[in-house]
């Protein structure tokens, strides 16, 4: 594909792409929704991602395409920009509105994204094109920000330009992750840890529900106002920042204090999947994958029956990994309502695992999932241009 993307590039723009960069994309092995609540994640980057290339023109516009979408911009250097409908390019202009609001002077670009990151599975794709948007500016115009300040940037984006109440780990994981790593993220002080992530036997399932997630319009800005909520109840006695400021000992003395019995079930999500978090770190310390994956279906079973962002077509997944004896752990990765599920299954039994997942998923739910293999990547980095010879 990277080859490839050349040839596009030069095909469409009648020129040399001159510089390459690539963000992947992130699965969280455990700690879901607890990101926006000041706890721990701990996610890790994954192979696929959205690969850009990039050339300067003399037209003082950007000029935007992907080969994943059919909407294509070209918009003249301005003060600001404006989110326009739904669409995927809201993405690099929301980024850019953020660079020319710093002060930060840009220049015309003509700009060729792919990605081989599902859509609107979980995998956070639109972090993805943030993050490679906003490194590539970097490193084009000097704009001489951190990599924890992009992170910042693009949570930014997110919430103000898109309008998504979403926390900062997709974007954090795109920018700092490591090859077979996992990364354990404090959420309230952005702190982190690499953690070993060797998965030995095992390797990392990622199964596609094909039921796309779309969180904006979806419950996820309404899962964030209950946990408000609750946070509101637990300050009348306690002094806290944050929902996971609290254990589970100190949330069960004062649980009382939440009088709506959902919000209640929201925090007690929260509260113990934040536990779960330092316990799995713990034991992928020791690499104890099989206590590992009892976690992973503790934590999918407080998502399916507290935080009820699962659905059937996740818990069909989870259900069907339970019956599979090259299967340790599995659970739902992502905001939920749809996307992906996540397993860690034996090596010789992956294949065996992917027809027998699809099978049991198509009886059930009526069409196939998607089933991949991953491995724990990089996260942004520039790339090598790749020549090829350009048909003219």
């Amino acid at each position: 594909m990277h080859a490839d993307l050349f040839q596009k590039f030069a095909s469409i723009y009648q020129k040399e792409a001159l510089n390459a960069f690539f963000a992947p994309g992130r699965v969280n092995l455990i700690g879901e929704h607890v990101d926006y609540n000041g706890g721990l994640v701990l996610p890790c980057a994954i192979e696929y991602g959205t690969t850009l290339y990039t050339a300067p023109n003399n037209d003082n516009v950007f000029r935007l395409r992907s080969l994943n979408f059919d909407e294509v911009i070209e918009v003249p250097l301005a003060d600001a920009y404006t989110k326009e409908a739904e669409l995927w390019y809201n993405f690099p202009l929301g980024v850019a509105h953020h660079f020319l609001k710093d002060g930060h002077k840009l220049e015309g670009l003509d700009m060729l994204y792919s990605g081989d990151i599902p859509i609107g599975s979980g995998l956070s794709s639109s972090a993805s094109i943030e993050i490679v948007t906003a490194y590539a500016f970097n490193e084009l115009f000097a704009s001489g920000y951190s990599k924890l300040d992009l992170v910042k940037m693009a949570k930014s984006v997110e919430n103000n330009f898109i309008g998504l109440s979403s926390g900062i780990m997709d974007q954090f994981a795109v920018t700092f992750g490591e090859k077979d790593k996992a990364m354990a993220i404090s959420c309230d002080t952005l702190n982190y840890d690499l953690v070993s992530a060797n998965l030995g036997d095992y390797v990392l399932a990622i199964i596609n529900t094909k039921k796309p997630r779309k969180l904006v319009e979806s419950k996820y800005n309404e899962r964030v106002e209950e946990c408000a909520a609750a946070l509101k109840a637990l300050r009348q006695r306690l002094d806290i920042e944050d929902l996971c400021d609290i254990d589970v000992a100190a949330f069960e003395q004062n649980e009382h204090l939440i009088t709506d019995a959902t919000v209640k079930k929201r925090a007690r999500h929260v509260i113990e999947e934040n536990e779960r978090v330092k316990q799995a770190i713990s034991v992928l310390a020791k690499n104890n994958l099989a206590e590992f994956g009892q976690l992973m279906y503790a934590s999918h079973n407080s998502l399916q029956h507290l935080y009820e962002v699962s659905g059937i077509e996740l818990d069909t997944i989870v259900d069907y990994a339970k019956t599979n004896v090259d299967v340790v752990g599995a659970r739902m990765t992502g905001g939920g309502f749809g996307g992906c599920a996540i397993a860690l299954v034996k090596k010789e039994g992956f294949n065996n695992f992917s027809n027998e997942v699809t099978s049991y998923y198509e009886e059930k739910i009526g069409y196939a999932p998607a089933v991949y293999q991953q491995c724990i990547g990089n996260g942004v980095g520039a790339l090598t241009i790749i020549k090829t010879t350009v048909n003219k």
